[in-house]
């Protein structure tokens, strides 16, 4: 029996007792579970006649008692125990806990994905550097965790569109195209300009497509040079994300809301919707009557459109396109961010409270020794998989909780040891892929018997009861937008099996013992949790290799 078919039983428990006029509720849609801290109180745990006591309008253990006289009768149920005043504690007999082993292998990937989400259409923006420079480790942790985020929120039923916004107009992109501009001439940079070997690079770059560049008028050099640096850059940036494992469905240029008209578009609709007011020579958002700590200007005296006008313009291309709900994903330097972009929501209409979500990281750096160079202190995303390599980064970055600042030894990363949390889980897996490849060559398989009954050691509880509640962990990760939880719940499955190698034996010990149907089925329990342990990392991203 699986917690979701568990969760059905108690259900249908409800509505029997309701249906035989023992009960006077309504029955809720869905039913929770979840596993009591202690094994000694059972397998799972639910405070469903806690929620509904006061509603049947009679004490939580009575209301306890009325359900556990009836999922006791349950076919797989053990035991059903009433604890404190009206939790319900069960206990499933052994067969029916092992019975998950082969559930499991036989839904492959899809065992772990669930509907937690299902009829969310969300746009997820993360990433969204200006194509001014390289990625750097900032970048990198948005791009690992918004990347995980994305396959979380897909596995438990949104509909998802991964979205990058390129911050192709204004002053920045300007000073980006002399830079290399000068660079190609090679003059100095220019005070407010962009050092580094990377605008050299490119200043030959933009020589290579126009060997003229040095004979234009000033202002069709800057232009010429801006054009090709930025796309050159830009397919820097999509070739190392790529190399990350990270791939976006839209690349939404902020360039095309001005070179469209709907920057100013946008100015008339929200006028339209009663928030837009004129001051002082410009265009003003009223959005301090949203929350916002003062109203924001959308155009200057001087007709000059803000990036706050591209804000809203962006905001209102991702509502047209059908997006209910809109996430962004945002640096540390980005907190005065989330009032505006919720002042936004609200001017066009929306609930700032579901249609839109602004997460905010923290900072994050690396010490120790490594390849490549520095630039001031920013490491550089290409640098640090050439050095540390994708699955390390990629699970380190989406193993801590996003709001939390980070300092990381690179080194540390880099070493095949226990003590490295990637390595351990992968070597986890592995490990299973090995036991499954010495038990074939004895002679063990699975399609010769499975008795899930056998499985009555206490690490196979244990690890049945943890490969159990996988399904959970993705759709609460999902919901709360928080991929480390099924890191370290892989961290704690790979402690499991660890532990349930040690103690139980697959494959017989010598030549002469007989084959029996508690080897076959422990494969079965090698194999679902090899099945666990690659589906969870490929939700974040990571590799699950078979030898290492």
């Amino acid at each position: 029996m699986t917690p979701e078919q568990l969760a059905l039983a108690i259900r249908a428990a409800l509505q029997d007792a309701v249906d035989a006029g023992d009960l006077q509720v309504d029955v809720p849609d869905t039913v929770r579970v979840e596993r009591p801290r202690s094994r000694a109180h059972g397998d799972w745990s639910t405070n469903i006649a806690l929620q509904l006591a006061k509603r049947a309008g009679v004490p939580p253990r009575e209301l306890a008692t009325v359900l556990a006289d009836r999922l006791a009768a349950v076919g797989g149920i053990k035991a059903v125990d009433i604890a404190g005043p009206g939790f319900l504690n069960i206990t499933f007999e052994a067969a029916s806990a092992g019975e998950l082993a082969r559930t499991i292998v036989e839904a492959g990937t899809a065992y772990g994905t669930n509907e937690a989400e299902a009829g969310h259409v969300i746009n997820l923006e993360f990433v969204s550097a200006n194509p001014t420079g390289p990625l750097h480790i900032g970048h990198t942790r948005w791009a690992a965790l918004g990347d995980a985020l994305r396959r979380l929120l897909t596995a438990s039923g949104a509909e998802v569109t991964a979205e990058y916004y390129v911050n192709d107009a204004g002053a920045q992109m300007d000073r980006f195209a002399a830079s290399v501009l000068a660079a190609a001439r090679n003059e100095p940079t220019p005070e407010d300009g962009y050092p580094g070997a990377y605008v050299t690079a490119l200043g030959e770059a933009v020589l290579a497509e126009r060997p003229d560049l040095t004979t234009l008028p000033a202002d069709q050099a800057l232009r010429v040079t801006r054009e090709i640096a930025s796309r050159h850059q830009l397919a820097d940036i999509r070739e190392v994300l790529e190399a990350f494992g990270v791939h976006f469905d839209v690349w939404f240029s902020e360039k095309s809301l001005h070179d469209s008209g709907a920057v100013q578009d946008a100015v008339a609709r929200l006028r339209q919707q009663g928030h837009v007011f004129e001051f002082e020579g410009g265009t003003w958002l009223r959005t301090t009557e949203f929350g916002d700590d003062k109203d924001r200007v959308l155009v200057r005296a001087g007709g000059e459109p803000t990036y706050f006008a591209s804000d809203a313009a962006y905001y209102l291309s991702k509502k047209d396109r059908g997006f209910t709900e809109k996430v962004y994903l945002l640096g540390a330097d980005h907190h005065g961010y989330v009032g505006r972009l919720k002042a936004i929501a609200a001017c066009a209409g929306d609930d700032p409270e579901t249609n839109i979500e602004v997460l905010i990281g923290q900072l994050i750096n690396i010490s120790g020794e490594r390849m490549g160079k520095r630039r001031g202190n920013a490491i550089y995303m290409r640098e640090l998989l050439e050095w540390i390599g994708s699955d390390a980064v990629r699970y380190t970055l989406a193993r801590y909780p996003a709001d939390s600042p980070l300092s990381l030894n690179g080194e540390d990363l880099r070493r095949q040891t226990n003590d490295n949390p990637v390595f351990y889980v992968q070597y986890a897996h592995a490990r299973t892929c090995n036991v499954a490849r010495l038990a074939g060559e004895d002679g063990v398989s699975r399609s010769d018997g499975f008795d899930p009954a056998l499985l009555t050691h206490e690490t196979e509880s244990a690890l049945l009861a943890a490969l159990g509640d996988f399904p959970r962990i993705v759709a609460q990760a999902a919901t709360l937008r928080e991929p480390h939880r099924v890191a370290r719940y892989l961290e704690a499955l790979a402690a499991r099996f660890h532990k349930w190698y040690d103690e139980c034996r697959v494959r017989p010990v010598n030549a002469d013992e007989e084959i029996t149907d508690l080897h076959r089925t422990r494969l079965w329990l090698n194999d679902a949790t090899r099945t666990v342990l690659a589906s969870g990392l490929d939700l974040l991203g990571v590799s699950a290799p078979e030898r290492i």
